[in-house]
């Protein structure tokens, strides 16, 4: 009996904390409070895109008080410092979630950071083809000062002798 009563105990605090997280920002968002700052990030621009006043069909009072809850969402879960204190307001401890051994971390040869680097990720087409237009203009520099110098100096010798 009262292995059961535990049972239930801990039943109910599992739904007390999921109804938390449903009712909160995560939930606003439709995300789970283990999301990633880049699925945070990508669901904010969508959901964005879908409740803006001026692209929404929703009511322009409806569409405008869930822009703005979507806006404060995603300004507290964007930011690290300000997320962990909401976690701890909602009752969610990311230390509760199965984390990887220390030596599998080690292993990897990298930090198991949520918020990912800006030189974490590869480049696109675009920023690939900026490289490649500012190498070209790197060497076309190169090559002219190299012209300048040798007809300077041309100039230069000739005028000596």
């Amino acid at each position: 009996m009262a292995r059961s009563s535990q049972q239930s105990r801990t039943t109910e605090k599992v739904l007390d904390v999921k109804t938390r997280i449903a009712q909160s920002h995560y939930g606003l968002l439709g995300l789970s409070p283990t999301a990633s700052p880049l699925e945070i990030r990508q669901r904010y621009r969508e959901l964005s895109k879908q409740f803006h006043p001026d692209t929404t069909v929703l009511p322009e009072a409806e569409a405008t008080a869930k822009f703005q809850r979507l806006n404060e969402a995603y300004g507290i879960l964007s930011s690290p410092e300000r997320r962990s204190l909401y976690d701890l307001q909602i009752g969610f401890s990311r230390y509760s979630v199965i984390q990887p051994s220390q030596n599998e971390q080690g292993e990897r040869g990298y930090s198991n950071s949520a918020y990912l680097d800006p030189t974490d990720r590869p480049l696109s087409a675009g920023e690939i083809f900026a490289l490649f237009i500012m190498g070209l203009t790197f060497v076309g520099c190169v090559l002219l000062a190299i012209a300048l110098g040798v007809s300077r100096q041309n100039l230069n010798l000739e005028g000596l002798f």
